[in-house]
């Protein structure tokens, strides 16, 4: 099988490495993610005017038909140089929902191209543990339109976001996937309540009271009760996301560890000359590669609409969570104490990996659904 990109696609990769290099240095890294929104808002635009925030839209709404392979080698690099701005949250979560809604994509996603509007994904709750059809945010009707109450956790970019997409539960038990809606609110809207807090990689993000929120029947994106399967759907989108995002740390840990052991010495060699440290450098290797070729197996069934796509990402998930805390400690290993430290680069991969793994669903959840599917 022939895995050699085409010249578009061997362009958008060597761009986006090019800016992360020379727009991404780990020092204004830290100094980004120190304070509240976590990210540059003239990094932002400038990924906007490059055509970035257009790549996984439809031709007719604009944008570029990037498909899974073309976000995979953009968030590829974007991972390399931990970058901070919201892609995942604002663009394929947000926006993803939005090109899958006919009611609203038309006026929206040229919005989201341009980078004049910043959204966010509210769909975790406290008690739902990564089940999406776990909903206790109620959407009732009143009037003409409907009243929001409840509370939504972990909102990606929600510190910085000025639009928001809420599941909510119109119908149904608390955890049918039948009854689940979604709607758009201003992220200002009277009753929206946002709590903002860091999580250990450096990003923001929000938790969301809802009270009484009033929302027009406009503002539903789909049909009331028929939410699930897009939301689903967009996760799903943006877990590939995430994993590709996972392989490019995995990368740099593998290479800056690599690059340390050849210089650093003990009892007057180098510690990359012990034979001990090299069979773990091996493992360490071997686990990028595996999780470089699942990935790939997963990109494929995505763009080709796979009965085995569900599967697929699954067992990436699975794979990003194993191979992502064996490479991780093996690289804060090899470097010591200082590799826990905030100056360097290696403890911030770490915490990144750790937060990957538990978003929409750790190694331990995925394997289960996986098992589930097979025995389906």
């Amino acid at each position: 099988m022939n895995f050699d990109l085409s010249e578009d696609d061997a362009a958008l990769q060597d761009s986006v490495a090019r800016w992360v290099q020379q727009r991404y240095p780990f020092d204004a890294r830290r100094k980004l993610a120190a304070q509240a929104p976590g990210f540059s808002r003239e990094h932002w635009r400038e990924m906007a005017q490059l055509g970035w925030l257009a790549l996984p839209f439809d031709d007719a709404l604009g944008g570029l038909g990037g498909g899974a392979l073309g976000t995979m080698l953009l968030v590829e690099q974007l991972g390399k140089g931990l970058v901070l701005e919201p892609y995942l949250p604002a663009v394929l979560l947000f926006g993803g929902l939005i090109q899958r809604s006919g009611a609203l994509r038309d006026e929206w996603v040229p919005k989201i191209i341009d980078g004049s509007v910043l959204g966010a994904l509210a769909c975790l709750e406290r008690d739902s543990r990564h089940e999406l059809a776990d909903v206790q945010t109620l959407l009732r009707p009143a009037g003409d339109g409907y009243v929001l109450n409840g509370a939504k956790a972990l909102v990606f970019n929600g510190a910085a976001a000025d639009q928001l997409i809420v599941s909510a539960r119109s119908s149904g038990g608390r955890f049918d996937e039948a009854g689940i809606s979604l709607v758009r609110l201003d992220a200002e809207a009277p009753g929206v309540e946002r709590t903002v807090l860091q999580l250990m990689d450096g990003q923001w993000v929000a938790n969301l009271r809802l009270r009484e929120v009033r929302v027009a029947a406009s503002q539903l994106l789909f049909a009331p009760g028929e939410g699930f399967a897009p939301l689903r759907d967009t996760v799903h989108d943006a877990t590939l996301a995430l994993c590709a995002e996972a392989l490019g740390i995995m990368q740099v840990l593998q290479a800056t560890t690599l690059d340390y052991v050849k210089t650093r010495k003990q009892f007057g060699v180098t510690i990359g000359s012990f034979q001990a440290l090299q069979h773990r450098l091996v493992d360490m290797y071997t686990a990028l590669e595996q999780t470089r070729s699942l990935l790939y197996r997963a990109v494929c069934s995505a763009d080709e609409g796979s009965v085995e796509a569900e599967r697929d990402l699954r067992a990436l998930k699975v794979m990003v969570g194993r191979c992502g805390r064996l490479i991780g400690g093996e690289a804060i290993q090899m470097h010591g104490g200082m590799g826990m430290t905030d100056e360097l680069a290696v403890g911030h991969c770490m915490k990144r990996l750790m937060v990957i793994d538990s978003s929409f669903g750790d190694a331990d959840w995925h394997r289960r659904k996986f098992a589930a599917l097979a025995h389906a």
